[in-house]
């Protein structure tokens, strides 16, 4: 385990330096940056409770255990903080007709498939640590991870269709507030734009009389978080886990995109080693947190702008963000507060929000040059988007497969299958004989 060391004074960073994962500032600056990483993480982290019906106080319990978890399994060498991850909403709102799930039933079915995912991607994190991340980029190159991450966020467009008709001025408002704050602001406040707009579409809400505090009143300042175990003995929770499996290739693509982030941040390629840990971090964090109730957990983007901005990558201030999260996950009055959001409220922020999962996916097809005049990156994105804004779905016996997991199994058999035929073009046909190659690998559009 890395021990902080003191860096410089404790008070500056030297202009052109970063503190490093194993070095702190003075306590009380290490205190107030950890109090921002938590107010980073807190927009998105309570909003996926609120879109799936999980309980939001358990949610932040595991979100500040799981980021101390991961800490520890990473030796205090890779700053992270373990949010909730938004890549799940669509498979758990599946359960409900694409709302929030309203049964505990459901939400221990629900709780399986998070648990099962956390555990495959643990596996994938002991694969890695043995061998490494090249079987990974073989298998999900980028324009197949793209499309996985952006077909997730855009099948959640109905969601949130269905929640900005209820009360379409609120929602207006919302979103309004969301662009021009993510627009007029740079670094930390721009960063937070989802959590800004949240408040602005609330603080309408209470002014023009559209919520009821009656809940609120009447919970206590200090209690226990609602607790389920998964359905792990269910039948019928078993069946629903393929619509999960898919999620797994994401929290891969977040995790080993936020190693390397950090390793660059940092100047330091050391941290890279650290990933095959991180996946198995995340993945016993989401274990942890789908065995008794809460979400599952990825790493954060927004704690990743905390750290450019500030050039502070010390664990110690993680530390601080996930014991403040548990502390928060003790006030059953802050969940019931969570709770009085207004649909139209939500409806704005996730038009924006759903959206912008899918312009991620893009993004990786930006920073890597997708090459998009070869026809099979065109029907690789093309089939898996159409199956996943459609919502396709198709029953074999008593499974049922949804949209994200039609969309993933597309998007891999189409790119795959078609380099594969591509490549037997250029080396020969059926008589044995070389056949002439037409440009390069699908570069001709009749290729």
């Amino acid at each position: 385990m890395a021990i902080w060391r003191l860096h410089g004074d404790g008070r500056h960073v030297e202009r052109g330096a970063v503190v490093k994962p194993e070095e702190r500032l003075s306590w009380g600056a290490t205190i107030a940056i950890g109090a921002q990483h938590v107010v980073a993480m807190f927009g998105a982290t309570f909003l996926v409770p609120i879109l799936t019906g999980f309980p939001v106080s358990t949610t932040l319990l595991f979100s500040g255990l799981g980021t101390l978890l991961f800490l520890l399994i990473t030796k205090n060498r890779l700053p992270s903080y373990l949010g909730s991850s938004f890549a799940f909403i669509a498979p758990i709102t599946a359960l409900n007709a694409g709302g929030p799930l309203t049964t505990a039933t459901q939400l221990t079915q629900a709780l399986v498939g998070v648990f099962v995912a956390g555990a495959l991607l643990a596996a994938v994190g002991f694969i890695v640590q043995a061998v490494g991340t090249g079987w990974i980029e073989k298998l999900m190159p980028p324009v197949v991870a793209g499309a996985i991450v952006a077909l997730i966020g855009f099948n959640l467009a109905p969601a949130a269709w269905n929640n900005f008709q209820l009360q379409p001025e609120l929602a207006t408002v919302t979103l309004v507030a969301v662009v021009l704050f993510s627009v007029l602001f740079r670094g930390f406040l721009g960063r937070i734009s989802i959590f800004l707009g949240v408040i602005v579409g609330y603080l309408v809400a209470v002014f023009t009389g559209q919520i009821d505090f009656t809940t609120v009143n009447e919970a206590a300042w200090i209690g226990l978080p609602e607790f389920h175990l998964a359905g792990l003995t269910d039948p019928a929770a078993w069946a629903l886990v393929p619509m999960f499996l898919p999620v797994v290739l994401v929290l891969i693509a977040e995790n080993v995109g936020h190693v390397r982030g950090v390793a660059t941040m940092t100047e330091d390629p050391s941290i890279n080693k650290h990933t095959g840990r991180a996946l198995i971090a995340d993945g016993a964090a989401t274990m942890l947190a789908g065995g008794f109730g809460g979400s599952a957990t990825t790493t954060y983007g927004e704690n990743i702008g905390v750290m450019a901005a500030t050039r502070v990558y010390s664990t110690a201030a993680y530390w601080v963000a996930g014991i403040v999260a548990m502390l928060l996950a003790f006030s059953p009055k802050i969940g019931a507060l969570f709770n009085t959001i207004p649909a139209g409220v939500l409806g704005g922020v996730t038009t924006a929000l759903y959206g912008l999962i899918g312009v991620i996916g893009i993004k990786i097809w930006v920073d890597n040059r997708v090459d998009f005049s070869r026809p099979v990156n065109q029907y690789t994105v093309a089939v898996s988007f159409i199956i996943a804004i459609a919502g396709f779905t198709m029953d074999w016996g008593s499974l049922q497969f949804g949209a994200i997991v039609l969309g993933t199994v597309a998007a891999l058999v189409i790119y795959h299958a078609g380099n594969a035929i591509a490549r037997w073009r250029r080396t020969g046909a059926d008589d044995g004989g070389p056949i002439p190659a037409v440009g390069q690998l699908g570069g001709d559009p009749q290729d």
